[in-house]
């Protein structure tokens, strides 16, 4: 018998791929509960003992998501040696774990408030911590650097998302890292 959390977890699981891959197809306003379980192969009753409605699961994805981007970037606030810079292999570790929803947040029925959210929590921790690594740079310069810097990592991940993946995270975030130490002298 399996352990009822791996069936918790593959059960959401399986709520999740359904959910993303209907997504590429049609908003999250005009999708059905019964189209979920329908895709997943599961009851509607399997899906109300984890989400209240269609939104609460998109909701929990989205939540999950975050909490791990943000996980990522804590080094950056907590360790005096850590310029942000050094985290982008964690972010895009993250982005990686997360490429399905990545998908559909940048695809026609993606949720941009969702993808604004995260990248302005993100900018914030970086801003952050920039400003104690950099305490004589003036602020609109920091500000200036990381709406740069998040411009293009935004643009990478959807080239790397359009591109199928083909590079490893590790690949992508020392593209990034390399970009961004070079750009960071923008602010001595």
């Amino acid at each position: 018998m399996k352990n009822p959390e791996h069936r918790v977890n593959t059960t959401k699981k399986l709520l999740r791929e359904a959910l993303m891959e209907m997504l590429k197809d049609k908003p999250l306003r005009s999708i059905t509960v019964k189209e979920i379980c329908g895709r997943a192969g599961l009851n509607r009753g399997t899906f109300y003992a984890h989400y209240s409605d269609v939104f609460d699961l998109m909701a929990q994805i989205e939540a999950e998501m975050e909490a791990g981007f943000l996980a990522a970037l804590t080094p950056v606030l907590t360790d005096e040696r850590m310029s942000p810079p050094r985290v982008t292999k964690k972010v895009f570790q993250c982005l990686e774990q997360n490429a399905d929803l990545c998908r559909v947040t940048i695809g026609p029925n993606g949720d941009r408030a969702f993808a604004i959210r995260v990248i302005g929590k993100g900018r914030e921790h970086c801003e952050t911590s920039c400003r104690r690594l950099y305490p004589n740079a003036d602020p609109r310069n920091i500000k200036t650097y990381f709406t740069f810097v998040t411009g293009g990592c935004i643009a990478l991940m959807e080239r790397w998302l359009r591109e199928g993946m083909k590079d490893s995270s590790d690949v992508l975030a020392e593209a990034a890292e390399r970009i961004m130490e070079c750009g960071i002298r923008y602010l001595e």
